[in-house]
């Protein structure tokens, strides 16, 4: 018998993560425009739709759209693999 313990389906230790696979890779650089595009979007169209119902017609609309890409950048690098979240509570 073998005294070694089996590496198949084991968790990696705390801290860290195990490398994605291509496919993965290819997914998340399929999701991330979107994620990114979305939250403009829905930014400026909440934006939008105050300033109508306000009739402060183009600020609000660029303050949510700008809160929009703000979100949607925190959260593409929030899903980057890498980013050096492992190392914050040291």
């Amino acid at each position: 018998m073998d005294d070694k313990p089996s590496t198949t389906g084991a968790t990696p230790p705390p801290g860290k993560r195990p490398a994605p696979t291509a496919a993965q890779q290819l997914a998340m650089a399929m999701e991330l425009p979107f994620v990114l595009v979305s939250a403009i979007v829905v930014g400026g169209l909440m934006g939008y739709f105050l300033d109508r119902w306000l009739h402060t017609k183009p600020v609000l609309m660029l303050v949510f759209g700008a809160l929009g890409f703000i979100a949607g950048v925190r959260d593409v690098l929030r899903r980057l693999p890498g980013n050096g979240d492992e190392n914050k509570g040291r």
